[in-house]
């Protein structure tokens, strides 16, 4: 019965102490104030970076058209080879155009042989009429005759201007220079100076053009906020995605926006300019351009994770209030950069907004503010120690 009483009463004992360990050090973890890592803002200057999709363009491109009607005789070029403006392409019989202008010339002089005469008989008659040997009456007759001659010489000559240009148009020259297409007629074909289908087509492809369209509500958007204080216009520096999805690797600029509206689309075309020596964009491309068409000198870059959703959509940060205690506020963040999301509306300068340890926080919770990254020392629980801070073999010592 001593026995019994007496592990009755080591029992009892062994209950107290648990609890009396559980009161000393029984705090649940997530109680107390938590620690929480902020980062302070100021207004810094943020570009509106816009992409939109874009259609590449020739700098130049030219239709090769024949000017006469005739047989082509022979094709000077190779097909999707580099030309040179002027260099010949094809040559269209020449043999007519020739005889027309050895024709014309001919006429001219025969023209400027009459012309020789009447001056001659004019000048004969002056003064026989000053004597009244003959008529006035025949000598105007005279001068007449010799400036309608001088006419005469003067369309013949027009007349075999004509002739030989329209023989040079028997060689089809290069409107421009750059790279020619395939050839849609052949020697032996009939051409015409008014047929509907170019003989072949020219593109200047160094530079190139990207079509970029916008929408008119984001340039009405635009204008607003350069009108507004703190957005600045900016030489946009444009860069491409090409179809496969890589970047091209060089920049262009903006060249101009067209000033009118596309009333099917709603959209405006903007117009860039890129180098392309490599000859890597090609008419007709679609690509992806990304550039900054203005700047906002009064936004904040926030941390992406110091930024959060509601079930409404809107943007919210958690701030270091005062009195230590969290604050949550709604912001303006549509946009991101780089890692950063662009806070234009909510923020102050020097506010410092929570990015770590917001995975319990609450709103209006107590918290102790340390700069972001600040390395927290946790110390690690000692082996074979209880609630009280002794050791298993103390214990065993005292009892």
């Amino acid at each position: 019965m001593a026995i019994g009483l007496a592990l009755a009463l080591a029992a009892c004992g062994g209950g107290e102490s648990a609890q009396k360990g559980q009161g000393k050090g029984g705090s649940q973890p997530g109680q107390g104030t938590p620690q929480v890592g902020f980062v302070v803002v100021q207004p810094t200057e943020a570009a509106l970076v816009t992409e939109l999709a874009g259609r590449t363009t020739a700098f130049e491109s030219s239709d090769v058209r024949p000017q006469v009607t005739g047989l082509i005789r022979r094709r000077f070029f190779t097909e999707g080879a580099l030309v040179r403006q002027g260099q010949p392409l094809y040559e269209i019989d020449p043999r007519l155009y020739r005889a027309a202008a050895n024709e014309a010339s001919a006429n001219l002089a025969s023209a400027q042989a009459n012309r020789e005469a009447t001056r001659i008989l004019a000048e004969r008659y002056r003064p026989l009429a000053e004597i009244e040997a003959i008529s006035k009456q025949d000598y105007t007759n005279a001068v007449a005759q010799a400036r309608q001659a001088s006419a005469s010489v003067a369309q013949t000559r027009a007349a075999l201007e004509t002739a030989r240009i329209n023989l040079r148009f028997t060689t089809v020259p290069a409107p421009i220079s750059g790279r020619i297409g395939r050839s849609l007629f052949t020697v032996g074909a009939l051409v015409s100076a008014t047929q509907t289908d170019p003989l072949a087509q020219i593109q200047r492809l160094d530079p190139m053009f990207v079509d970029i369209q916008q929408s008119a509500d984001a340039l009405l958007s635009l204008r607003r906020s350069l009108a507004s204080q703190g957005i600045v216009s900016t030489a946009a520096r444009v860069r491409l995605t090409l179809p496969d999805g890589s970047d091209y690797g060089q920049t262009g600029t903006i060249e101009f926006s067209e000033a009118l509206v596309d009333p099917t689309t709603g959209t405006t075309t903007l117009r860039a300019r890129f180098p392309n020596a490599q000859g890597i964009l090609l008419p007709g491309m679609f690509v992806r351009a990304r550039f900054a068409q203005a700047i906002n000198q009064r936004a904040f870059l926030v941390p992406q994770q110091g930024v959060s959703r509601d079930p409404q959509g809107n943007a919210t940060v958690i701030l270091v209030g005062p009195d230590n205690k969290a604050v949550q506020k709604k912001v303006t963040a549509e946009r991101t950069q780089g890692e950063y999301w662009v806070v234009t509306q909510g923020l102050n300068p020097g506010d410092r907004i929570i990015v770590q340890g917001l995975s319990k926080l609450r709103p209006g919770q107590s918290v102790k503010p340390v700069p972001a990254n600040t390395p927290q020392r946790v110390q690690a629980p000692q082996q074979g120690k209880d609630g009280d801070g002794q050791t298993g073999q103390s214990k065993q010592k005292a009892g």
